[in-house]
C-alpha cells in the first residue's frame, strides 16, 4: 500500500487548543464507535473464526490461511487454487517499505499463511507439501494429496490464535511447556533460542528500547504506521485490515479525529515506557533465525513460528512481537552478535507469557484474495 501523503502543514495548534478541541468533539455523537458497529466488528470477527464445514472447498482452507499471522496486518498474500493444490503469491501493493524495505516480514508472513493451509487441508484428508519457488514473482507452491483426516491440536487453535499486544501476567512458562513449544516449531532450516533469565530479557529490552527510539525519531516510520492504523470498529470494518485501536486496548474514535490527535498521544517516551512494561511482564523470549538469509528461509521461519504460536495457543500462552532491534538495520549485526547466531541474521524476536485475550483482528473477504 503507497503511503499516503500528509496534507500542507498548518499552523500548529497549541496544547490548550487542542485539548479543547478533544473535549468538544468527544460531545459529538461519534456515529463512527457506535455500538452497532461494535456488535457488527464482533460479528464478522466471529465469521472468519467459524469452523470448517464437514467436507470443505479449496476456498476455506483459504479462510483459514488468512487467519495467520502477518505484519501490520497488511495480508501481503494472494492465493491461486486448483483441483490439487495451491500457490501463495505476495501481493507486493500491500507491502510495508518503511518498516521491511526489503520484505523479510512479507515472506514470513506468507509462510505463516502457508503452514496455516497445510494444517486445515491436513485435517480434512488433504495432506500436503510446501516448497518455495524463487522464479518469477516467488511464491509458494502446496501440493496436495488424499488421505485419512489429521485434525490435531495445532489446527484446531488456529481460530484462536492472536498477537497479544498487552501486559501479560508475569508468571512464568514451564519447562516441559518451552520443551512443547520447541518441539511444535521444529523445522529445518530454522533455529529457536529462548531467553527466560531476567538479565539477558533486559539486554533485549535495551535492543528493543533502542530500535523503538530510532523508529519513534523516524516521521516516515510513524507515518506507516499510521495509515495501517484503524481507529474505529467501522473503518476496520470498511479496509478488512489494519492495526484496529481497540485491540491493543487504546479508545476508539472518528477516523479524523484519530489522525488529529495520533501525533499527540504517539510519543517515543510513552511508546518506550510500554515496552518496558510489556517485556518485564513476560515470561521469555524466543528468537527465530533462519540459517540461510533468503526467501525461502523467510517463508520456513513464518512456519515454523506459526506453529510455535498455534501451540502456544493450546497451551494458554500469549505472545506479541517485538522486533525493533531487527528492524533497525544499524541494530542488526549488535544484536544478533549478542545472541550469537554465527553471522546469521535473526529473523523474529517474540516475547511470550500468560494474559486474557483481547479482541481478534478482521480479515479481507475470502474472494478478494484469491486470484
Amino acid at each position: 500500500m503507497a503511503l499516503k501523503r500528509r496534507p500542507a502543514a498548518q499552523p500548529r495548534q497549541s496544547r490548550r487548543e487542542f485539548l479543547a478541541l478533544a473535549a468538544t468533539a468527544a460531545t459529538v455523537p461519534m456515529a463512527a464507535c457506535s455500538q452497532s458497529d461494535t456488535e457488527a466488528y464482533d460479528e464478522a470477527a466471529a465469521r472468519l473464526r467459524a469452523a470448517l464445514s464437514a467436507a470443505p472447498e479449496m476456498r476455506e482452507f483459504v479462510r483459514y490461511a488468512t487467519l495467520a499471522a502477518n505484519g501490520h496486518n497488511a495480508q501481503p498474500w494472494r492465493f491461486m487454487i486448483g483441483e490439487t493444490g495451491a500457490g501463495i503469491l505476495p501481493d507486493f501493493s500491500r507491502r510495508t517499505p518503511v518498516v521491511d524495505p526489503d520484505d523479510h516480514h512479507l515472506y514470513v508472513s506468507l509462510g505463516c499463511a502457508a503452514e496455516n493451509f497445510l494444517l486445515a487441508a491436513a485435517a480434512h484428508g488433504r495432506p500436503g507439501a510446501a516448497r518455495f519457488d524463487d522464479r518469477g514473482d516467488g511464491r509458494i507452491e502446496i501440493d496436495l494429496a488424499r488421505a485419512q483426516a489429521q485434525a490435531g491440536a495445532l489446527y484446531a487453535a488456529i481460530p484462536a490464535r492472536q498477537s497479544t499486544r498487552s501486559e501479560y501476567d508475569g508468571r512464568a512458562v514451564a519447562p516441559d511447556e518451552l520443551k512443547l513449544l520447541e518441539a511444535a516449531a521444529r523445522l529445518e532450516g530454522v533455529a529457536l533460542t529462548f531467553i527466560t533469565d531476567e538479565a539477558r530479557r533486559e539486554t533485549v529490552l535495551d535492543f528493543v528500547i533502542e530500535g523503538n527510539s530510532a523508529q519513534m525519531d523516524a516521521p516516515a516510520f510513524v507515518q506507516e504506521l499510521e495509515d495501517w492504523t484503524r481507529f474505529n470498529p467501522a473503518e476496520a470494518l470498511r479496509t478488512g485490515d489494519g492495526l484496529f485501536s481497540g485491540i491493543s486496548g487504546h479508545p476508539t474514535m472518528p477516523t479524523w479525529l484519530g489522525r488529529l490527535m495520533f501525533a499527540w498521544v504517539f510519543k517515543k517516551d510513552a511508546e518506550n515506557e510500554k515496552y518496558r512494561a510489556h517485556m518485564r511482564s513476560s515470561a521469555g523470549i524466543a528468537v527465530f533465525t533462519g540459517d540461510k538469509e533468503d526467501k525461502d528461509h523467510w517463508v520456513r521461519v513464518g512456519r515454523s513460528f506459526q506453529r510455535f504460536a498455534l501451540k502456544a495457543t493450546v497451551l494458554g500462552i500469549r505472545h506479541a512481537h517485538i522486533n525493533q532491534p531487527l528492524e533497525v538495520p544499524v541494530l542488526r549485526p549488535a544484536f544478533a552478535a549478542w545472541l550469537g547466531a554465527g553471522g546469521r541474521r535473526p529473523d523474529l524476536v517474540v516475547r511470550f507469557g500468560t494474559a486474557p485475550p483481547l479482541p481478534y483482528s478482521l480479515r479481507r473477504p475470502v474472494t478478494g484474495v484469491i486470484v
